[in-house]
């Protein structure tokens, strides 16, 4: 027998992979740390006991148990990899009650720690990859199992600014896996069904981007909100683009504000690359706006 896996059999960190026994936090935490920071035969063991813990088909269950009371945000990483890779691997073997309480504790964590400014601002590297997480369920879920998911996320972006700011986030990564890197990553039936259910369920979406356009003073939030159009640019149906005031929204509430102005003129290329006839006339006044504000930008009419 190796020397290691002899050193593993008799090392305290082999109780994390017995089941029958409550998860020792700190122990885990130990391992972890001494994984990222020991050499040689102890990083070796720690790395053993980390690769087969995840590999265990009931790891997934300690994974809330890790995120609520392990204090190392290099433990909870480690645990997201746990639920990534069920998510990924075993979904649809899963039974559909364990798949409902997966979904429910994940939303339910996006929704506590995005609600805190403070908190997105110290763990924004946590949020990121928990919204990655959603985004795979998503995949698995949306629209079969998940219907109301557009509605629910319209609808809880309206309770708070911060929660908006993030639900805006995983909006443009859900569009961004569906139309942008959905090619080998899920079969041509299934992106096709994702992307018809974006288009049939956007005018909720579009709604909500008005609404902060329009209406919010956060910045930040108003500059991820232009984030996401321009990741919706390319794929929506054509008439929010073209029979609503977001043209003339871009142009003159946006482009003159230095913070805003590279995305607005991100938003504003893309739409230029659209190539439709029956716009033409719309087309004329896009050029037309730009070019003015171009030319009040030069002049120094605005004093920035």
């Amino acid at each position: 027998m190796p020397a290691e896996m002899t050193m593993l059999a008799d090392h305290p960190a082999r109780q994390l992979l017995d089941f029958n026994q409550k998860l020792d936090i700190n122990l885990l935490d130990n391992v972890v740390n001494s994984m990222y920071h020991d050499i040689g035969s102890q990083q070796r063991v720690a790395q053993e006991v980390l690769t087969n813990l995840k590999d265990h088909p009931d790891a997934w269950t300690r994974v809330d148990t890790i995120l609520e009371f392990s204090q190392n945000m290099k433990t909870k990483y480690y645990a997201l990899q746990i639920l990534e890779s069920v998510i990924k691997t075993r979904w649809k073997i899963l039974p559909r009650h364990q798949c409902e309480g997966i979904k429910k504790y994940v939303v339910g964590l996006i929704i506590k720690t995005s609600s805190d400014p403070a908190v997105v601002e110290k763990e924004g590297v946590y949020i990121s990859k928990l919204n990655m997480i959603l985004v795979q369920i998503l995949k698995q879920e949306w629209p079969k199992h998940w219907p109301t998911f557009i509605s629910d996320i319209v609808g809880a972006s309206r309770t708070s600014e911060s929660l908006c700011q993030n639900n805006m986030i995983i909006l443009k990564l859900l569009s961004e896996e569906v139309f942008d890197f959905s090619s080998g990553q899920m079969t041509q039936v299934k992106a096709k069904h994702l992307k018809d259910s974006m288009c049939n369920e956007f005018s909720q979406i579009f709604q909500l981007c008005q609404f902060v356009m329009e209406n919010s003073q956060n910045a930040p939030l108003v500059h991820a909100t232009l984030e996401t159009l321009l990741r919706f640019l390319n794929w929506i149906p054509l008439g929010y683009i073209f029979e609503t005031k977001l043209i003339s929204t871009l142009v003159y509430k946006f482009l003159n504000v230095p913070m805003f102005r590279n995305v607005t003129l991100k938003c504003l290329t893309e739409i230029a690359g659209v190539c439709v006839s029956q716009y033409e006339e719309q087309f004329v006044n896009l050029f037309t706006l730009t070019i003015v504000k171009w030319e009040l930008f030069s002049s120094g009419a605005y004093d920035f």
